[in-house]
């Protein structure tokens, strides 16, 4: 397996993606960015017309962006995540209702408006790839000695991929960052928002099945352990939801104001802040879940003493 990095114009700098030679041909899992540098990148890296397949962890811009730059040069097939899919082929309903969730928790319209203004000046949401398969029903991959994971937190249809001692992670698993746990509708149902806090106590558990295998993260150049990772995420979630606790019953949007005064401008940024203070108000709602998860994974000792001080 073989690691490429690209710098990003994005929050967060330079990103990976990864190739490898299988009995099947020429594997690529993620893309990169689609910005000049990408492309000089990929191109550097990749040969194209020897290409077979490309896998995506999932479809944010800086992991799956030059999946068209691809296909027009290549009969590469796309895989992507379902959940992904029904987020391309529902776009425009998927924005209306989120403009719901947001006006919910106290940001009105002239913020969602400025919001998707936002999406389209920062390229947020690249083209649909132009054609593409989903993962959960291909068959082939057993083929390929290739398998998977649903990992859903950071988005819905986080996947990771599993060949051979490796396990290429995306964003689910990080050195050292907090990745931003995203606002978004159920994309299942269409009905009220995604649970992520739920879901990402669900996929601790299957991480800890990636113990001992050589980690490929999306970001940062390594990953020293799953163990490592979890903690760093877990403690990090504990110590911002400390300073939720005052705040506690009040109104999502009158929290945002008085954490950040202001200091918080760019709508994109205000929706990353609004999508963490929920993922922590829910986990203070229901913290025995993240203990329950923690602990079939025997890890909860080592937080326990930040952990008492929400119960």
């Amino acid at each position: 397996m073989q690691q490429h990095t690209v710098q990003t114009p994005y929050v967060v700098g330079e990103a990976h993606f990864y190739s490898t030679e299988l009995s099947s041909g020429l594997v690529l899992f993620d893309t990169g960015p689609p910005t000049p540098e990408g492309e000089a990148c990929l191109l550097a890296s990749i040969d194209l017309k020897r290409l077979k397949y490309i896998f995506i962890t999932h479809c944010h811009v800086d992991h799956y962006g030059l999946a068209n730059f691809i296909l027009q040069q290549s009969d590469a097939e796309v895989f992507i995540p379902r959940v992904d899919a029904i987020k391309f082929n529902r776009h425009t309903e998927r924005m209306e209702r989120m403009g719901g969730l947001l006006n919910g928790y106290g940001f009105g319209g002239n913020f969602t408006g400025q919001l998707r203004e936002s999406f389209q000046r920062n390229k947020i949401f690249p083209a649909i790839p132009e054609r593409y398969r989903i993962i959960e029903e291909s068959d082939e991959l057993s083929g390929m000695g290739i398998s998977w994971l649903a990992c859903p937190g950071h988005t819905q249809g986080d996947l990771v991929y599993l060949i051979g001692e490796y396990a290429v992670s995306g964003d689910i698993l990080l050195r050292n960052i907090f990745q931003a746990p995203l606002l978004d509708i159920d994309l299942e149902t269409f009905e009220g928002r995604f649970r992520n806090y739920d879901a990402y106590c669900a996929t601790l558990i299957k991480l800890a099945q990636l113990r001992g295998r050589q980690i490929m993260p999306g970001h940062r150049q390594y990953v020293e352990s799953v163990d490592g990772a979890i903690f760093f995420y877990v403690i990090t979630l504990l110590e911002r939801a400390v300073q939720l606790l005052p705040l506690k019953g009040r109104a999502v949007n009158e929290i945002i104001d008085r954490l950040f005064k202001g200091r918080q401008e760019d709508p994109f940024f205000v929706y990353l802040k609004i999508s963490e203070v929920v993922f922590m108000l829910d986990f203070l709602e229901n913290p025995a879940l993240l203990k329950a998860s923690l602990e079939q994974i025997g890890l909860f000792d080592e937080v326990k003493g930040l952990y008492e001080v929400f119960v």
